[in-house]
């Protein structure tokens, strides 16, 4: 087959204060920027991205990978008009220029633009018109994909992501590409069925690691077959106020009665852990205080989420609130990252290692009840925002995230950078000459990816819920647009229209 490849990455947050400007996905940041043609395949190599992972398990079969556009950039509020369609354009525009055989998109599923709900869906509906109705559409997704019936209707197969943290996004792109490849050997098109979950699952409840998530992915493990060929859960993105938003169990199936089985069984599985998925979250000083008393008899550091503020979910990663707890409860051997302020950052570099300076640190994206922090800080070290990560999850990244510094005031550092990323990587402390592993307390700004890099090293993990955009009960969202009677947490009450 001649096969056009793609992508077009992004998770939205409608409630958050920044949104995706087309020269956002133009700068390498966390991960890489807009790349086209020829590009993809020199940059996607031994990464853990879904394209990345289809590149390579096709890498020397008999089928030829046409490269389009592929683009992303952090999680934000919408995606711009301008930059989706000019990303959109370039994207379709090659795959008709390819006249494929088959087209392969590494989405995300829950993108939604200024004039579009349904980014992904809008997407695969004009690359459907241009191959036509007969040419296999296969595609990737997050595993917190707000999956639409539009989508499903569009691709021939749609594969999701089976971890949070996410560390198998290159295997769910190879998982895509075999199946694509048994499509050439002659596989029928898959038949679908699909179930909405009735209610919102907080994100830090979807980790995989954690129950009961971790009991719903064994169960969809088992339910696949011969006759079920893939299965997926999409716990869904719960910060993107429009009708579809939510989970979804999709099952493909060589019949309709296979798939809609095990499509069955699987919500049956994740409806009756309805109440195991609530959440606890401590305040800011609660979190402090209990990291600080098991700091002392821990040899390993007490890692707290920050999670309200994580980048990885529409934040800016700039709120002060867990600073300010650190320091009013006296922590000392106390980290946290990344606090993304370029002014500060460029200051510290204009007065150089090992000096003092008063900034007002953070605080600027406007986040009620967050604001600057003002003191005296030393700066400890400087660095150009180079990263090279190697944890599970961001292994392979190089990223590069501006002129950066070491800040320190009172037993507390804090990492502060140009550009944002969650930090989910032990080389994003580092980068500026903390070692993780030797701090007492470590606050990250990331909900659950962190895991995967910190939880072998950490004594125990908190959650904590600072001001941020990213409300851990997603039942305090002020929600218009949602589809009526869908609860707005586990257990919790059902939505009506305002």
């Amino acid at each position: 087959m001649r096969i056009a490849i793609g992508g077009f990455q992004h998770e939205t947050n409608t409630f958050a204060p920044s949104k995706a400007r087309y020269e956002d996905f133009l700068r390498d940041g966390g991960w890489p920027g807009l790349r086209r043609g020829g590009e993809i395949l020199e940059t996607m190599v031994a990464r853990n991205l879904p394209i990345a992972g289809f590149i390579e398990q096709l890498k020397g079969s008999r089928h030829t990978l046409v490269p389009t556009a592929w683009a992303s950039t952090e999680p934000s509020a919408h995606v711009t008009q301008e930059a989706y369609e000019r990303i959109a354009t370039m994207i379709v525009d090659g795959i008709r220029d390819a006249q494929p055989d088959a087209v392969y998109l590494d989405l995300h599923g829950a993108m939604v633009a200024e004039h579009q709900d349904d980014g992904e869906g809008e997407l695969l509906e004009r690359v459907r018109r241009v191959v036509g109705p007969q040419t296999p559409i296969v595609a990737s997704l997050d595993l917190h994909a707000n999956l639409t019936a539009r989508m499903l209707e569009c691709a021939d197969t749609l594969v999701a992501y089976r971890t949070y943290p996410h560390v198998d996004m290159a295997e769910t792109g190879a998982r895509v590409a075999f199946l694509l490849a048994q499509r050439a050997d002659g596989m029928a098109r898959p038949v679908v069925a699909a179930r909405r979950v009735p209610f919102l699952i907080p994100l830090s409840s979807q980790s995989t690691d954690l129950e009961p998530t971790r009991s719903v992915y064994a169960v969809l493990a088992s339910l696949e077959s011969r006759d079920v060929p893939t299965l997926s859960f999409t716990p869904g993105f719960p910060a993107a106020d429009f009708p579809e938003c939510g989970p979804v169990v999709f099952a493909y199936g060589t019949t309709a009665g296979s798939a809609n089985a095990a499509a069955d069984a699987l919500a049956r599985e994740v409806e009756q852990r309805e109440p195991a998925f609530g959440l606890q979250v401590l305040s800011p000083e609660a979190a402090v205080r209990q990291a600080m008393q098991l700091a002392q008899r821990a040899t390993r550091p007490v890692v707290i989420a920050d999670t309200q503020d994580n980048p990885g979910a529409g934040g800016d990663s700039d709120t002060t609130g867990m600073l300010r707890a650190l320091l009013a409860c006296g922590a000392q051997r106390a980290a946290l990252g990344l606090m993304v302020d370029a002014q500060a950052a460029m200051a510290a570099h204009g007065v150089g290692v090992g000096r003092d300076i008063t900034l007002a640190l953070g605080g600027k994206s406007g986040v009620v009840g967050d604001s600057p922090f003002t003191g005296r800080f030393r700066v400890e070290a400087l660095s150009d925002g180079r990263v090279q990560c190697n944890g599970p999850f961001a292994r392979g990244a190089n990223m590069v995230l501006g002129p950066s510094a070491c800040l320190s005031i009172e037993g507390v550092r804090v990492v502060v950078t140009s550009h944002k990323t969650q930090l989910a990587d032990q080389a994003l402390f580092r980068f500026v000459g903390i070692e993780p592993t030797t701090q007492s307390i470590l606050v990250n700004k990331s909900s659950v990816h962190f895991r995967a890099d910190f939880t072998p090293i950490a004594h125990q993990i908190l959650v904590a819920a600072a001001p941020g955009p990213m409300i851990a009960d997603p039942s305090q969202f002020r929600w218009s647009r949602l589809a009526p009677g869908i609860r707005l947490r586990p257990m919790g009450p059902a939505f009506t229209a305002r």
